[in-house]
């Protein structure tokens, strides 16, 4: 149900309770094939149509671990500073539900592969270290549809439709360890764990992380306490598949809890349901122990037991960490922290370099990937990668822009095109005919007319008022329906009526 009473302001309840978080991230790794049979992970397949009787759960199927999944949990856990297990094993997790049809999930409980790691986040100028517990390996569950109700969730449903394209896929699951940082920044650093750890499994390419496609998944644990008291009750948000909502989501529980706590209330340990539209959570179910799971070890796997020699090989194959490559780009485009900072909360620091790479200006890219493409983007409801324009397009903007093809408004329809599905810049500068006119012939017949139109404006400039020039590009910018070369007019208008 929705909250109706009012709840207190954030900084009301962080006056009142400090909040401790916990993140559990779920990374679905880009493998060709299912964490434990040879199904393709191909996204957006026709519904089941890539399930075979081991990832269906048939009985007498028997699975084989994907070794190209243990290689990127095995890097994942590297990059995260963790200590790599020399022996550990899959469990059973018990529990139904109709998407998982062999009624138990293979994962890890208590042997992860990596455990006892770290990553540094930033906030403010401010760095925090965030522990991480473990990160383990498990499969996905299958997908469920639920039709015939306003929500999409299964509350009101006619029915359910289930697709098990997804059921098998490999999955990282990284959980951290409590979260204690100043109540003030707890959401924003929730968020900028998130976005660190999005970056750093993107840079190591064990998963595109777009968390829009489920690729990505936050849940995010909360529960608050008076300052020296023991922790409190903890909650937690599933699936929350955005940044932005990361932040709005513990900021809500932290609001929530403290309304709660304060009316004399007690949470309740659950799962709940993040909501974007109204900006609140609901109550799921309540939160099951380890122990409800009845894990037990999986008797058709053999334990893993990577060699310390395979796992020296995997560290000399990782990347430059994101915070030392962000780093390293800054310097070199000349950005302010300011700027830097509004690129990285875009997910735009890739898009960006590769545009520079391409050739165009630091500053020139920036421009373009968070001004009409973000806006574009945004209104599609797409990620800025999704939009329809590559980095090279925006560089060959830039290009013609430098070459004095185009003045900043073609370039923005020559964008406004591109991004339509008109095709690349120079096809769209051929077929909508937006050369910049800039030989003298043509632009100075414009002049021309321009001048003999306004003998006054004219009369002006003869005098000395050189203000008044703005007046004749004008006309001259409306004559060429905005394709006039805007400086050399008024280099041609000069000419023409100062001795």
């Amino acid at each position: 149900m929705t909250v109706t009473t009012a709840l207190p302001t954030f900084d009301e309840a962080i006056a009142a309770f400090e909040p401790v978080m916990g993140m559990e991230v779920h990374v679905e790794l880009g493998t060709a094939t299912k964490m434990f049979c040879g199904c393709s992970t191909t996204f957006g397949a026709e519904p089941n149509s890539q399930v075979c009787p081991v990832c269906l759960g048939l009985p007498g199927s028997l699975p084989v671990v994907n070794r190209v999944a243990v290689e990127s949990a095995i890097r994942i856990g590297l990059a995260l500073n963790c200590s790599i297990a020399e022996w550990c094993r899959f469990a059973r997790k018990n529990y139904f539900y109709p998407d998982m049809p062999k009624n138990f999930q293979v994962s890890q409980y208590d042997e992860p592969i990596a455990f006892d790691g770290w990553m540094d986040v930033t906030v403010d100028a401010e760095t925090y270290r965030i522990g991480i517990e473990r990160a383990h390996m498990e499969e996905d569950t299958g997908k469920s549809l639920h039709v015939g109700g306003a929500t999409g969730r299964i509350h009101g449903a006619s029915h359910s439709l289930l697709d098990y394209n997804r059921s098998g896929i490999p999955l990282i699951e990284i959980v951290t360890k409590p979260i204690e940082v100043p109540p003030a920044v707890a959401p924003a650093v929730a968020r900028a764990y998130v976005t660190e750890l999005r970056e750093l499994i993107r840079a190591l390419g064990v998963s595109e992380a777009r968390m829009e496609l489920g690729q990505l998944r936050c849940d995010a644990n909360v529960s608050l306490r008076k300052a020296g008291d023991p922790y409190g009750t903890r909650t937690e948000t599933k699936n929350v598949n955005s940044l932005r909502s990361v932040e709005r989501a513990v900021t809500f529980e932290i609001r929530r809890q403290a309304a709660v706590l304060s009316d004399g209330g007690r949470i309740v340990q659950e799962t709940r349901h993040w909501h974007e539209d109204t900006g609140e959570t609901t109550s799921g179910r309540t939160k099951e122990e380890a122990e409800d799971y009845r894990y037990f070890p999986e008797p058709d796997l053999v334990p893993v037991a990577p060699s310390r020699e395979w796992v020296d090989e995997l560290r000399g194959t990782l990347p430059e960490p994101p915070a030392a490559r962000r780093a390293r780009l800054q310097a070199e485009w000349g950005f302010t922290d300011l700027e830097m900072r509004d690129v990285v909360n875009a997910g735009a620091v890739s898009l960006v370099s590769a545009t520079v790479e391409a050739g165009a200006p630091a500053g020139g890219a920036k421009k373009w990937w968070l001004g009409e493409i973000a806006r574009v983007a945004n209104e599609r409801g797409v990620a800025l990668e999704d939009a329809g324009i590559a980095p090279a397009d925006v560089a060959r903007v830039e290009e013609l822009i430098a070459a004095g093809a185009l003045n900043d408004k073609l370039a923005r329809q020559v964008v406004e095109g591109v991004l339509a599905g008109e095709g690349g810049p120079d096809v769209v500068v051929s077929a909508r005919g937006l050369q910049l006119v800039n030989d003298d012939a043509a632009l100075g017949t414009a002049v021309d007319e321009a001048i003999a139109a306004q003998p006054d404006v004219a009369d002006k400039i003869r005098g000395g008022n050189l203000g008044a020039v703005g007046a004749l590009i004008g006309a001259v910018m409306k004559a060429t329906r905005g394709q006039a070369d805007a400086k050399r007019a008024r280099e041609l208008i000069l000419e023409r009526l100062q001795p």
